[in-house]
């Protein structure tokens, strides 16, 4: 059985000329993808499978905090900060100077100058991923934390301001919510590539009645791979995994398999 091959049924191993993956199209034109449509010759098309929405003002005073309680914001995304920001601009608040920003990547980081002057301000960032940014948290006990999320969130960063007795205060300000696939009904893919629990909710979503048959599953993360089997669905290809840390590597596993190249 292939590393990635997690359904190795022979009637299931059958060549791939057609794959949806439920993110939004790469801007990147040297992505991976690309790659792989041009060198197998085979179609790769990009649709979301889930969208983000803010959290009316409205709803948001429901949830009764006090933005200019804290001293410290948590961004684990540019979803985060646009709706921190509009929150705040709503709710007519001014951000004060000293507040300061902890911030999952650089990448996210420098995203705040499109609201603040970031050089003038406190900001830190992690490298990747929510263990590095915990470790600077650490640092800053005495801080009062703010945590703009979506209604779906991991539980890493909760989890650890809990274990460690840091002061957390988690707001909703957006969610995700289902894309409208209605479009796609009657269009068949030989493989659908999946990044998150979220994707496969909106497939039932938009197609209650959906039958698998010979459509290969790609999951990405244990979460994702859950959400497959827990559908009742078959997963077929798995991803990060020694040999092949991305979706795209993956992929280009399988098919080489199954295309016989």
């Amino acid at each position: 059985m292939s590393e990635t091959t997690v359904n190795a049924h022979p009637d299931r191993l059958t060549k791939v000329s057609s794959i949806l993956v439920s993110q939004a199209r790469p801007t990147d034109e040297k992505s991976p993808y690309f790659e792989l449509a041009k060198r197998y010759n085979i179609k790769v098309d990009f649709r979301p499978f889930i969208e983000i929405q803010g959290v009316s003002f409205k709803d948001f005073r429901k949830q009764k905090i006090n933005i200019l309680d804290h001293t410290a914001i948590i961004f684990t995304s540019r979803n985060a900060v646009d709706h921190f920001f509009r929150i705040c601009k709503e709710a007519r608040i001014e951000v004060p100077a000293d507040m300061k920003y902890f911030c999952i990547t650089e990448q996210t980081a420098i995203y705040l100058q499109k609201y603040i002057v970031i050089r003038k301000r406190k900001i830190f960032s992690g490298q990747k991923t929510a263990a590095d940014l915990l470790e600077l948290i650490k640092k800053h006990k005495s801080e009062k934390f703010l945590f703009p999320c979506s209604d779906k969130r991991r539980n890493d960063i909760p989890e650890f301001m809990g274990t460690n007795d840091l002061h957390l205060t988690e707001a909703v300000m957006y969610e995700t919510v289902s894309s409208d696939l209605s479009d796609l009904e009657d269009v068949y893919y030989d493989i659908l590539a999946f990044f998150s629990p979220s994707g496969i909710k909106s497939l039932f979503d938009n197609f209650p009645d959906f039958q698998q048959n010979k459509t290969r599953i790609a999951a990405f993360g244990p979460t994702t791979a859950k959400a497959v089997t827990d559908a009742g669905l078959i997963l077929d290809i798995q991803a990060p995994l020694p040999n092949a840390p991305s979706m795209s590597g993956a992929l280009e596993l399988y098919i080489k398999k199954v295309n016989g190249l």
